[in-house]
């Protein structure tokens, strides 16, 4: 183990608790509270729910997270947490409570962007970042392809978003269309390990000439699903979920991997970080990783433990942060539900931007 900072890291945003601890980028401890079970009966994830299960999973999975590293809160070196996006009564639970540890510790406060976490998650597994680097990032809430050259001291700038749902959303949405448990997307992936990808032609959306080479757009595969669905019922006859779902899961696979491959060629980049919780969809790694060794691009994907949100990547970005010598966030620092992606560090301004300044 090195002898650098330590930085904890907390993360809150939506229905997962996480604590972190790294140092020198070596992952000591990670420890998730998910509250995942107690949102499925209403098929989606409701906020109050979840901002209870914060208040009362955050105390141990800390506490969990310090016996793991074999650390006292005094030896801690830095704070850091989700301050956006995600849900706002979430993040004020993992934001109060930070702050708490922080001023009990006597060490600084770093404000992380939930996303950057995510990119950041990789590096615990696979070393430092290359320079540039394209990212994918698909989760629930998000897609987005990134073009990343120093994590926290540069703009992370933006190829591409998705313009209506996510692909994680396009999965719960399909599997409820398919009667498949919430979540959707892991539902999905196990029903279609018997369906053929073939059996439907549903559409890639984004994908013609003339549309935007790196935008992303789900709501009208989850139409075509729903349209499918209707005419199978409406036909009497069964409806075939393993074959729904693999040529479903299919589409998504075959979009993200096509427009993150695209844009590793326009950019001469040799290396793709995909990461999220989508990430740990079988059919999204292996149609990936069967077309960057086609084109010779390396892949890079967090084990599925760091996939999904956690704390351990919030503190991975704290403590690059901290090696990097940013400024710390201000006890008063307050949460952004919509934050927008540009920097890894939310509040004050990074590194590299106080030195243009």
């Amino acid at each position: 183990m090195g002898g650098g900072p330590i930085v904890l890291g907390i993360e809150s945003s939506c229905d997962e608790t996480g604590a972190g601890i790294v140092r020198d980028g070596q992952l000591l401890a990670h420890v998730v509270a998910s509250s995942m079970d107690e949102h499925a009966r209403f098929g989606g994830v409701v906020p109050e729910i979840a901002a209870r299960a914060h208040l009362q999973s955050f105390n141990p999975v800390v506490r969990q997270a310090l016996d793991q590293a074999g650390l006292r809160l005094g030896q801690l070196d830095a704070v850091a947490v989700t301050t956006g996006p995600g849900l706002s009564g979430a993040l004020q639970v993992g934001l109060a409570g930070a702050k708490s540890l922080a001023y009990a510790a006597g060490v600084p406060l770093y404000g992380v962007h939930h996303l950057a976490g995510h990119v950041a998650a990789d590096t615990l597994e696979h070393g430092p970042l290359p320079a540039p680097c394209v990212v994918l990032i698909v989760s629930g809430g998000h897609t987005s392809l990134l073009l990343v050259r120093d994590l926290v001291r540069e703009p992370i700038a933006h190829l591409g978003d998705t313009l209506d749902d996510a692909a994680g959303e396009c999965f719960d949405k399909a599997a409820r269309i398919l009667g498949l448990p919430y979540p959707g997307g892991p539902a999905i992936d196990r029903a279609a390990r018997d369906g053929d990808p073939r059996a439907v032609e549903f559409p890639r959306p984004l994908t013609r000439a003339g549309d935007d080479p790196y935008a992303f757009s789900f709501s009208g595969l989850k139409t075509a699903v729903a349209r499918w669905a209707e005419k199978h019922r409406l036909q009497g006859a069964d409806l075939p979920v393993a074959d729904g779902a693999a040529a479903l899961q299919e589409a998504v696979a075959d979009v993200l991997s096509r427009k993150a491959l695209a844009a590793c060629a326009a950019y001469g980049v040799r290396t793709l970080v995909v990461v999220g919780g989508v990430a740990a969809n079988s059919r999204v790694r292996a149609l990936t990783e069967r077309r960057c060794a086609a084109a010779g691009v390396e892949l890079r994907v967090p084990p599925m433990t760091l996939c999904t949100d956690n704390g351990a990547m919030i503190a991975a970005v704290g403590d690059l942060l901290v090696r990097a010598g940013a400024e710390p966030a201000p006890l008063d620092v307050s949460i952004d539900p919509s934050a927008p992606l540009e920097y890894a560090s939310l509040t004050p301004l990074p590194v590299a931007a106080a030195r243009a300044a």
